[in-house]
């Protein structure tokens, strides 16, 4: 389990969301989030979120053995340098999502990049989804990690990837490691019809009611950086948006725009909240026990 570790605080950090559309050619999407991220500092932001797997297509629609190819290992990987340096150069953090091979595994990962360009470390996707246009099972072991919050030059941050979003467990636990903000890199849109999904179920509500919930579950600032576009047979639904420790809306995206979201986070205010509103002095770990095991049984 991950140690808890406090960061020096910060009183207040602005964060910038990126939304945008990607292609087949990883040096354009590359090129592309590069150019964001330098928009996103240059209007103030400190911590600059990107799209989850915003190097390709979202690929995992299909299974294909050739789609392995596109996994590359930490050491020599083709583009996180690149961010290291940019982060340094531009003194901003950034969680980079990238598709990750360790050996004969893979995983669906992100690394944390401090201000300093330094990396403070590798979260590899928890929960992995199983559904039509959703086949990310196919290519990703699940996560071996654990829940992370980094320290970071700005605050202390966690991060979940995608599909963790939906799950309480996760939020609650980078929470209880001390995380101020909690972000989510995604690529989520529309629904197939086959295997009973309906065409036209739209998750993009009950998508940001789940995060919003964390935000209050956890009084703590919650953002989530989606992809917009078609690709193969998917409408991604954009939505990107930030919420604060009340459930309010601070920033919000289109369905369809490549644009980049500011929100200004009091992380003062939010420590005092927290403290406050007592849910962190309330809780009665000795009574989660079934939350331990897949039944409900006590462990």
């Amino acid at each position: 389990m991950p140690e808890t570790v406090t960061a020096k605080p910060a009183s207040t950090l602005r964060l910038g969301v990126v939304q945008m559309a990607c292609s087949d050619d990883r040096d354009q999407n590359v090129a592309k989030a590069e150019a964001l991220v330098r928009e996103a500092a240059g209007g103030g932001a400190r911590l600059i979120l990107l799209p989850e797997l915003f190097e390709y297509l979202y690929w995992p629609q299909v299974e294909l053995e050739e789609y392995f190819e596109l996994a590359n290992p930490v050491d020599g990987h083709p583009f996180l340098s690149r961010f290291q340096d940019l982060a340094r150069e531009l003194g901003v953090v950034l969680p980079i999502s990238f598709f990750e091979r360790a050996g004969p595994a893979h995983f669906n990962s992100l690394a944390m990049i401090d201000a300093d360009g330094s990396r403070l470390g590798i979260y590899r996707k928890s929960h992995i989804p199983d559904g039509p246009g959703y086949e990310e099972k196919y290519y990703f072991n699940p996560g071996d990690t654990g829940f992370r919050a980094w320290p970071t030059s700005f605050g202390t941050i966690g991060v979940g990837i995608c599909w963790d979003q939906w799950f309480p467990e996760c939020a609650r636990a980078m929470a209880l490691q001390g995380a101020e903000a909690l972000l989510y890199p995604t690529a989520i849109g529309s629904e197939p019809a086959e295997g009973g999904s309906s065409p036209s179920l739209d998750t993009r509500d009950m998508w940001q009611r789940a995060m919003i919930g964390h935000a209050v579950s956890n009084s703590c600032y919650v953002a989530a950086a989606n992809r917009v576009g078609q690709e193969g047979q998917a409408t991604f639904y954009g939505s990107s948006f930030v919420a604060d420790p009340t459930g309010e809306k601070l920033a919000e995206a289109d369905r369809s725009a490549e644009t980049v979201l500011y929100a200004d986070l009091d992380l003062a205010f939010a420590r005092r909240f927290r403290a406050g509103f007592g849910f962190f002095r309330d809780r009665r770990p000795d009574l989660y026990r079934s939350l331990l095991t897949l039944d409900g049984r006590e462990a």
